[in-house]
C-alpha cells in the first residue's frame, strides 16, 4: 500500500481519522509539525479526509495515509502479527496510537454495535501493543461510558447491560472495561479520554455532525420540541471539537510513564495497590465544560438566540420512557443521557493546565454552533469552510 507522498515515517497513527474527532486531531497534529499516519477504511475515506484537510488549509507534507480494517486483529497492516508489507514498514516508528474510530448511531443491533465499538477497540489496542516503540495508546470513548464497569462483564451482566442501556451505549461501556483489562494484563501504556457531547469549532461553529444534541436543536429550530425533556437539573455537558483536538494532542506527552509511576506510589501508600493490578489506575479524563448550562437553560437560551419559541413545559424522563416513540419522536437509547449526573474533571483540568491550554467560553461556542447548524440546515446544505 503506497504512502500518499514521500512524508517522513509517522510517529503517530490516528484511527478513525475521517470522523468528527479524528480529522480534527489529524489537523491539530499536522499543524503542530508532527508526522502523522491517518488510518482510513478505503479510497473513499482517504479522498474525503484529504478534501477536508485541503478545505481547511491544513499542511499535508508530513501526512501518510494507510488503509485499515478495524474488523481484523492486525488492522490489515500486519505489524507484529507475522505479516508485513509497505504499510507495516512505514509505521515501524509509530509511538502514539489514537483510536477515534467507532460508530455513533442509535438503533443498532447488539452484533453491529459490538463489531463497531468493542471488537475494533480491542483490535486497535492489540495492534498498538505490538509496537516496539509504543509510548501511549489513547482510547477515545464517551463521558457516559468510562468507569461504569470495574471489570469485563460476565455474559449475564452483558445481557442486562445491552437490555438496559441499548446497544450503542452498552457497547461503549463494554469496550471501556475490556480495553482497561487488556492494558493492565499486557502492560500497555493506555489513556482513556471521555469527551462530552462534541459541538462545533469555538470560532466557526463547524462540526458536521447532526445527531444527539444537534437533533434537539434542530427540533427546537423547526418548532418540533413541544416540551423540554428531563428536569431542571438535567445536565448534558459539551466540549468544542477544537479544544478536544488540542487536549488529545497533549495526552501522550502529559500522561507519561513517570506520571503513572507517581500515581502508583500514591496508591500503594494508601493501600490501593498499583496500576499493574488495578484497571482503575489507567488514566481517564472527562473532557467537558462544567459550566455548560443545565439542559433546560441551554435550550431556552438557544431559543432566544435563534429567535424561536422556547417550549413552555417539560416532560420527565420516566414519562418519556413509558410513552411510545411514535408519539414522542425520541430515540429510546438517548434517554440515559438525560441525567442529573456530574463528572469528575480533575485530571482533565490538570492536564489542560499543564499543557497550557485555554478552554473556550462555552456560551459563545454554543451559539456559534447553533448558527452553523441552522446555516447548514442541519446537514441539508453545504457551507464553505472558513479558512484560517
Amino acid at each position: 500500500m503506497p504512502p500518499l507522498h514521500a512524508a517522513p515515517n509517522p510517529q503517530t497513527l490516528v484511527l478513525g481519522s475521517t470522523g468528527l474527532i479524528g480529522r480534527r486531531l489529524v489537523a491539530e497534529l499536522l499543524h503542530g509539525g508532527q508526522a502523522v499516519a491517518a488510518g482510513t477504511r478505503g479510497d473513499r475515506g482517504e479522498a474525503a479526509l484529504l478534501t477536508w484537510l485541503g478545505e481547511h488549509a491544513v499542511p499535508t507534507a508530513r501526512l501518510t495515509t494507510v488503509h485499515v480494517e478495524l474488523g481484523r486483529p492486525d488492522l490489515g497492516l500486519g505489524l507484529g502479527l507475522g505479516l508485513g508489507g509497505d504499510a507495516a514498514r512505514r509505521l515501524r516508528d509509530v509511538r502514539d496510537v489514537y483510536n477515534c474510530a467507532g460508530l455513533y448511531r442509535f438503533g443498532l443491533s447488539r452484533e453491529e454495535a459490538r463489531a463497531a465499538n468493542v471488537d475494533s477497540a480491542l483490535h486497535a489496542l492489540t495492534w498498538a501493543s505490538r509496537l516496539s516503540s509504543l509510548r501511549r495508546a489513547v482510547h477515545v470513548t464517551g463521558y457516559r461510558a468510562s468507569g461504569v464497569l470495574a471489570a469485563p462483564p460476565t455474559p449475564a451482566e452483558a445481557g442486562r447491560l445491552y437490555r438496559d442501556r441499548g446497544a450503542y451505549e452498552a457497547a461503549k461501556i463494554e469496550a471501556d472495561a475490556l480495553v482497561r483489562d487488556f492494558a493492565v494484563r499486557e502492560g500497555v501504556p493506555l489513556s482513556i479520554v471521555n469527551p462530552a457531547t462534541v459541538i462545533g469549532d469555538s470560532e466557526t461553529g463547524e462540526a458536521g455532525q447532526y445527531i444527539g444534541l444537534a437533533r434537539t436543536v434542530r427540533d427546537l429550530w423547526r418548532g418540533r420540541l413541544p416540551l423540554l425533556p428531563g428536569g431542571p437539573s438535567t445536565f448534558v455537558p459539551v466540549v468544542t471539537v477544537d479544544h478536544l483536538a488540542r487536549f488529545l494532542a497533549a495526552v501522550p506527552v502529559h500522561d507519561s510513564t513517570e506520571t503513572e509511576d507517581a500515581a502508583d506510589a500514591d496508591a500503594a501508600a494508601d493501600g490501593r495497590g498499583s496500576r499493574a493490578s488495578d484497571p482503575a489506575r489507567v488514566p481517564a479524563h472527562w473532557v467537558l465544560d462544567d459550566g455548560t448550562p443545565a439542559l433546560h437553560d441551554l435550550l431556552r437560551g438557544l431559543a432566544a438566540h435563534l429567535d424561536v419559541r422556547a417550549p413552555r413545559g417539560r416532560v420527565p424522563v420516566g414519562l418519556l420512557r413509558r410513552l411510545p416513540r411514535a408519539l414522542t419522536g425520541v430515540e429510546p437509547e438517548t434517554l440515559s443521557f438525560l441525567s442529573d449526573d456530574r463528572y469528575d474533571t480533575a485530571s482533565a483540568d490538570a492536564l489542560t493546565r499543564a499543557a497550557g491550554l485555554t478552554p473556550p467560553p462555552v456560551w459563545p461556542s454554543l451559539t456559534r454552533w447553533a448558527d452553523r447548524l441552522v446555516a447548514e440546515d442541519f446537514g441539508e446544505r453545504a457551507v464553505p469552510a472558513a479558512r484560517p
